[in-house]
Protein backbone atom coordinates (compact mmCIF):
# COMPACT_ATOMS: atom_id res chain seq x y z
CA UNK A 1 0.00 0.00 0.00
CA UNK A 2 3.01 2.57 0.75
CA UNK A 3 3.51 2.34 -3.02
CA UNK A 4 -0.12 3.86 -3.88
CA UNK A 5 0.19 6.31 -1.18
CA UNK A 6 3.52 7.82 -2.36
CA UNK A 7 1.77 7.84 -6.40
CA UNK A 8 -1.27 9.66 -4.65
CA UNK A 9 1.02 12.54 -2.53
CA UNK A 10 0.26 14.97 -5.52
CA UNK A 11 -3.38 15.18 -4.19
CA UNK A 12 -5.31 16.60 -1.34
CA UNK A 13 -6.05 13.57 0.83
CA UNK A 14 -9.61 13.09 0.62
CA UNK A 15 -9.97 15.09 -2.56
CA UNK A 16 -11.83 13.57 -5.47
CA UNK A 17 -8.67 13.44 -8.14
CA UNK A 18 -6.76 11.85 -5.17
CA UNK A 19 -9.45 9.14 -4.58
CA UNK A 20 -10.14 8.43 -7.91
CA UNK A 21 -6.79 8.61 -9.16
CA UNK A 22 -5.39 6.85 -6.79
CA UNK A 23 -7.93 3.84 -6.53
CA UNK A 24 -7.34 3.28 -10.69
CA UNK A 25 -3.94 2.81 -10.18
CA UNK A 26 -4.77 0.71 -7.41
CA UNK A 27 -7.19 -1.42 -8.74
CA UNK A 28 -4.29 -1.52 -12.21
CA UNK A 29 -1.78 -2.33 -10.08
CA UNK A 30 -4.10 -5.39 -8.04
CA UNK A 31 -5.45 -6.83 -11.60
CA UNK A 32 -3.45 -9.85 -12.98
CA UNK A 33 -3.94 -8.71 -17.21
CA UNK A 34 -5.16 -11.01 -19.31
CA UNK A 35 -3.29 -9.02 -22.18
CA UNK A 36 -0.55 -7.39 -22.27
CA UNK A 37 -0.31 -3.86 -23.07
CA UNK A 38 1.27 -2.82 -25.92
CA UNK A 39 2.96 1.04 -26.31
CA UNK A 40 2.89 0.49 -29.98
CA UNK A 41 0.47 -0.94 -32.26
CA UNK A 42 1.55 -1.97 -35.59
CA UNK A 43 -0.75 -0.28 -38.50
CA UNK A 44 -0.79 -1.09 -41.64
CA UNK A 45 1.72 1.33 -43.23
CA UNK A 46 4.23 0.71 -40.40
CA UNK A 47 4.44 -2.85 -40.59
CA UNK A 48 5.08 -2.53 -44.74
CA UNK A 49 8.27 -0.24 -43.81
CA UNK A 50 9.24 -2.54 -41.19
CA UNK A 51 8.80 -5.31 -43.30
CA UNK A 52 10.76 -3.41 -46.07
CA UNK A 53 13.54 -2.49 -44.41
CA UNK A 54 14.16 -5.88 -42.53
CA UNK A 55 13.38 -7.25 -46.19
CA UNK A 56 16.26 -4.91 -47.59
CA UNK A 57 18.44 -5.48 -44.39
CA UNK A 58 18.56 -9.23 -45.26
CA UNK A 59 19.90 -8.43 -48.80
CA UNK A 60 22.49 -5.69 -47.26
CA UNK A 61 24.04 -8.36 -44.93
CA UNK A 62 23.90 -11.74 -46.96
CA UNK A 63 24.78 -10.00 -50.71
CA UNK A 64 28.65 -11.41 -50.12
CA UNK A 65 26.95 -14.82 -50.54
CA UNK A 66 24.09 -13.73 -52.46
CA UNK A 67 25.97 -12.28 -55.45
CA UNK A 68 27.46 -14.05 -58.67
CA UNK A 69 30.44 -13.39 -60.50
CA UNK A 70 28.70 -11.94 -62.98
CA UNK A 71 27.05 -9.21 -61.37
CA UNK A 72 28.70 -5.63 -60.80
CA UNK A 73 27.51 -5.89 -57.41
CA UNK A 74 29.97 -9.02 -56.92
CA UNK A 75 33.27 -6.76 -57.76
CA UNK A 76 32.32 -3.60 -56.74
CA UNK A 77 34.18 -2.24 -53.39
CA UNK A 78 31.81 -0.46 -52.79
CA UNK A 79 28.66 -2.08 -51.72
CA UNK A 80 29.07 -2.38 -47.98
CA UNK A 81 28.97 1.64 -48.28
CA UNK A 82 25.79 1.87 -50.39
CA UNK A 83 23.99 -0.88 -48.12
CA UNK A 84 24.35 2.40 -45.55
CA UNK A 85 21.63 4.43 -47.25
CA UNK A 86 19.51 2.05 -44.68
CA UNK A 87 19.55 4.73 -41.94
CA UNK A 88 16.80 6.87 -43.30
CA UNK A 89 14.96 3.87 -44.34
CA UNK A 90 14.88 3.33 -40.14
CA UNK A 91 14.14 6.60 -39.42
CA UNK A 92 11.44 6.27 -41.69
CA UNK A 93 9.88 2.94 -39.91
CA UNK A 94 9.97 5.62 -36.90
CA UNK A 95 8.09 8.01 -38.84
CA UNK A 96 6.05 5.86 -39.94
CA UNK A 97 5.54 4.50 -36.63
CA UNK A 98 4.78 7.49 -35.01
CA UNK A 99 2.18 8.26 -37.54
CA UNK A 100 0.55 5.42 -38.20
CA UNK A 101 0.05 4.42 -34.60
CA UNK A 102 -0.35 7.47 -32.66
CA UNK A 103 2.81 7.32 -30.12
CA UNK A 104 1.79 9.23 -27.85
CA UNK A 105 3.65 11.09 -25.37
CA UNK A 106 3.48 8.63 -22.47
CA UNK A 107 5.02 5.87 -24.90
CA UNK A 108 7.51 8.62 -25.84
CA UNK A 109 8.34 9.19 -22.47
CA UNK A 110 8.88 5.71 -21.84
CA UNK A 111 10.93 5.33 -24.98
CA UNK A 112 13.30 8.29 -24.10
CA UNK A 113 14.11 6.69 -20.57
CA UNK A 114 14.66 3.01 -21.84
CA UNK A 115 16.63 4.46 -24.95
CA UNK A 116 18.98 6.33 -22.22
CA UNK A 117 19.52 3.65 -19.97
CA UNK A 118 20.25 1.31 -22.75
CA UNK A 119 22.54 3.43 -24.18
CA UNK A 120 24.56 4.24 -20.60
CA UNK A 121 24.49 0.16 -20.31
CA UNK A 122 26.66 -0.37 -23.32
CA UNK A 123 29.71 1.08 -22.57
CA UNK A 124 30.01 -1.02 -19.54
CA UNK A 125 31.51 -4.12 -20.95
CA UNK A 126 31.77 -3.40 -24.77
CA UNK A 127 35.84 -3.42 -24.09
CA UNK A 128 35.86 -6.50 -22.20
CA UNK A 129 35.47 -9.93 -23.92
CA UNK A 130 32.38 -8.30 -25.67
CA UNK A 131 30.34 -8.17 -22.70
CA UNK A 132 27.33 -5.52 -23.27
CA UNK A 133 24.34 -5.16 -20.78
CA UNK A 134 22.22 -3.48 -22.97
CA UNK A 135 20.84 -6.44 -24.74
CA UNK A 136 19.15 -7.91 -21.47
CA UNK A 137 17.76 -4.88 -21.33
CA UNK A 138 16.79 -4.65 -24.98
CA UNK A 139 15.19 -8.63 -24.75
CA UNK A 140 13.35 -7.70 -21.72
CA UNK A 141 11.54 -4.49 -23.26
CA UNK A 142 10.31 -5.73 -26.14
CA UNK A 143 8.48 -9.04 -24.12
CA UNK A 144 6.78 -6.18 -22.38
CA UNK A 145 6.31 -3.66 -25.09
CA UNK A 146 5.72 -5.57 -28.06
CA UNK A 147 7.55 -5.60 -31.34
CA UNK A 148 6.53 -2.52 -33.01
CA UNK A 149 8.08 -0.76 -29.24
CA UNK A 150 10.88 -2.93 -29.70
CA UNK A 151 12.21 -2.29 -33.18
CA UNK A 152 11.82 1.43 -32.47
CA UNK A 153 13.46 1.46 -28.90
CA UNK A 154 16.47 -1.11 -30.73
CA UNK A 155 17.42 0.88 -33.21
CA UNK A 156 17.41 4.67 -31.05
CA UNK A 157 19.31 2.85 -28.46
CA UNK A 158 22.03 2.23 -30.61
CA UNK A 159 21.78 5.36 -32.27
CA UNK A 160 22.38 6.89 -29.27
CA UNK A 161 25.28 4.85 -28.03
CA UNK A 162 26.86 5.02 -31.10
CA UNK A 163 26.67 9.00 -30.38
CA UNK A 164 27.87 8.82 -27.01
CA UNK A 165 30.65 6.32 -27.48
CA UNK A 166 31.84 7.98 -30.66
CA UNK A 167 30.73 4.74 -32.57
CA UNK A 168 29.40 6.56 -35.64
CA UNK A 169 30.12 5.30 -39.15
CA UNK A 170 28.78 3.40 -41.89
CA UNK A 171 28.53 -0.09 -39.88
CA UNK A 172 25.82 2.08 -37.24
CA UNK A 173 22.81 1.55 -39.44
CA UNK A 174 23.50 -2.09 -39.24
CA UNK A 175 23.55 -2.23 -35.78
CA UNK A 176 20.58 -0.05 -35.85
CA UNK A 177 18.21 -2.64 -37.78
CA UNK A 178 20.22 -5.44 -35.50
CA UNK A 179 19.33 -4.41 -32.62
CA UNK A 180 15.98 -3.60 -33.61
CA UNK A 181 15.86 -7.40 -34.38
CA UNK A 182 16.91 -8.17 -31.35
CA UNK A 183 13.99 -5.99 -29.00
CA UNK A 184 11.39 -6.91 -31.86
CA UNK A 185 12.19 -10.86 -31.93
CA UNK A 186 11.73 -10.86 -28.12
CA UNK A 187 8.15 -9.05 -28.48
CA UNK A 188 6.88 -11.96 -31.03
CA UNK A 189 7.99 -14.64 -28.61
CA UNK A 190 4.87 -16.86 -27.61
CA UNK A 191 2.86 -16.78 -24.28
CA UNK A 192 3.41 -12.74 -23.46
CA UNK A 193 -0.21 -12.92 -22.33
CA UNK A 194 -0.26 -15.78 -20.07
CA UNK A 195 3.50 -17.04 -19.38
CA UNK A 196 5.09 -15.82 -16.91
CA UNK A 197 7.32 -17.06 -13.70
CA UNK A 198 10.51 -19.13 -14.46
CA UNK A 199 8.69 -20.07 -17.83
CA UNK A 200 8.89 -17.38 -19.15
CA UNK A 201 12.31 -16.21 -17.67
CA UNK A 202 13.55 -19.72 -19.26
CA UNK A 203 12.29 -18.72 -22.28
CA UNK A 204 13.83 -15.25 -22.43
CA UNK A 205 16.83 -16.57 -20.98
CA UNK A 206 17.32 -18.99 -24.31
CA UNK A 207 16.38 -16.00 -26.75
CA UNK A 208 18.82 -13.51 -25.55
CA UNK A 209 21.49 -16.65 -26.09
CA UNK A 210 20.90 -16.74 -29.34
CA UNK A 211 19.91 -13.06 -30.63
CA UNK A 212 23.11 -11.78 -28.51
CA UNK A 213 25.03 -14.47 -30.30
CA UNK A 214 23.93 -13.57 -33.69
CA UNK A 215 23.67 -10.33 -33.10
CA UNK A 216 27.48 -10.72 -33.40
CA UNK A 217 27.26 -13.36 -36.13
CA UNK A 218 25.44 -10.62 -38.65
CA UNK A 219 27.29 -8.13 -37.60
CA UNK A 220 30.66 -9.72 -38.86
CA UNK A 221 29.06 -10.79 -42.15
CA UNK A 222 28.53 -7.25 -42.69
CA UNK A 223 32.31 -6.29 -41.95
CA UNK A 224 34.02 -9.31 -43.66
CA UNK A 225 33.71 -7.82 -46.67
CA UNK A 226 36.36 -5.36 -45.90
CA UNK A 227 39.07 -7.96 -45.12
CA UNK A 228 38.84 -8.72 -48.62
CA UNK A 229 42.32 -7.10 -49.48
CA UNK A 230 44.52 -9.13 -47.46
CA UNK A 231 44.50 -11.68 -49.74
CA UNK A 232 44.21 -14.06 -46.43
CA UNK A 233 42.29 -17.98 -46.13
CA UNK A 234 39.33 -16.06 -44.57
CA UNK A 235 38.93 -13.02 -47.08
CA UNK A 236 36.22 -12.53 -49.13
CA UNK A 237 36.12 -13.66 -52.07
CA UNK A 238 33.94 -11.50 -54.69
CA UNK A 239 31.88 -14.19 -57.21
CA UNK A 240 33.44 -17.58 -55.39
CA UNK A 241 30.45 -20.11 -55.09
CA UNK A 242 28.83 -19.76 -52.01
CA UNK A 243 29.84 -22.98 -50.41
CA UNK A 244 33.05 -21.66 -50.50
CA UNK A 245 32.70 -18.12 -49.28
CA UNK A 246 30.52 -19.74 -46.48
CA UNK A 247 33.10 -21.80 -45.30
CA UNK A 248 35.95 -18.53 -45.48
CA UNK A 249 32.92 -16.51 -43.25
CA UNK A 250 32.54 -19.08 -40.57
CA UNK A 251 36.74 -19.41 -40.37
CA UNK A 252 36.61 -15.39 -40.22
CA UNK A 253 33.68 -16.06 -37.00
CA UNK A 254 35.50 -18.54 -35.23
CA UNK A 255 38.88 -16.94 -35.80
CA UNK A 256 37.55 -13.13 -34.26
CA UNK A 257 34.03 -12.99 -33.30
CA UNK A 258 33.26 -16.31 -31.28
CA UNK A 259 35.12 -15.49 -28.55
CA UNK A 260 33.21 -11.91 -27.96
CA UNK A 261 30.11 -14.02 -28.95
CA UNK A 262 29.60 -16.38 -26.05
CA UNK A 263 30.48 -14.25 -23.14
CA UNK A 264 27.22 -11.79 -24.69
CA UNK A 265 25.44 -14.53 -24.68
CA UNK A 266 26.75 -15.55 -21.30
CA UNK A 267 25.99 -12.53 -19.80
CA UNK A 268 22.66 -12.17 -21.26
CA UNK A 269 21.47 -15.25 -20.27
CA UNK A 270 23.20 -14.63 -16.52
CA UNK A 271 21.53 -11.37 -16.24
CA UNK A 272 18.24 -12.57 -17.21
CA UNK A 273 17.90 -15.22 -14.78
CA UNK A 274 18.92 -13.10 -12.17
CA UNK A 275 17.64 -9.60 -12.39
CA UNK A 276 14.85 -10.64 -15.09
CA UNK A 277 12.08 -11.31 -12.82
CA UNK A 278 12.01 -7.67 -11.06
CA UNK A 279 12.92 -5.63 -14.26
CA UNK A 280 9.74 -7.41 -16.06
CA UNK A 281 7.14 -6.02 -12.85
CA UNK A 282 8.72 -2.92 -12.85
CA UNK A 283 8.11 -2.44 -16.75
CA UNK A 284 4.84 -4.77 -16.25
CA UNK A 285 3.59 -2.00 -14.26
CA UNK A 286 4.83 1.26 -15.63
CA UNK A 287 2.70 0.13 -19.09
CA UNK A 288 -0.34 -0.49 -16.70
CA UNK A 289 -0.19 2.66 -14.86
CA UNK A 290 0.79 4.56 -18.27
CA UNK A 291 -2.64 3.02 -19.72
CA UNK A 292 -1.52 3.01 -23.24
CA UNK A 293 -4.05 1.91 -24.36
CA UNK A 294 -6.27 4.86 -23.09
CA UNK A 295 -5.80 8.17 -25.19
CA UNK A 296 -4.27 11.14 -24.25
CA UNK A 297 -7.04 13.44 -23.61
CA UNK A 298 -6.93 17.12 -24.15
CA UNK A 299 -6.56 19.46 -20.36
CA UNK A 300 -9.94 21.17 -19.82
CA UNK A 301 -9.92 25.25 -20.98
CA UNK A 302 -11.34 27.83 -18.73
CA UNK A 303 -14.47 29.41 -20.56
Amino acid sequence: MSEHHEADAGSPAGGPGGASGGAGAAARDRQAPDRQARAVRLGGRSAFALGLVSAVGVVAFGWPLLADSASGLAHSRDAPWLFAVLLPLLIAVVVATIADTGLNAKAVAMLGVLAAAGAALRPLGAGTAGLEPMFFLMVLAGRVLGPGFGFVLGAVCMFASALLTGGVGPWMPFQMLSMGWVAMGAGLLPGSDNLRGRGELALLAVYGAVASAAYGLVMNLQGWTYIAGLSSGISFVPGDPVAENLARFTAYWLATSLGWDLPRALLTVVLTLTLGATVLRALRRATRRAAFDVPDRPAPTAD
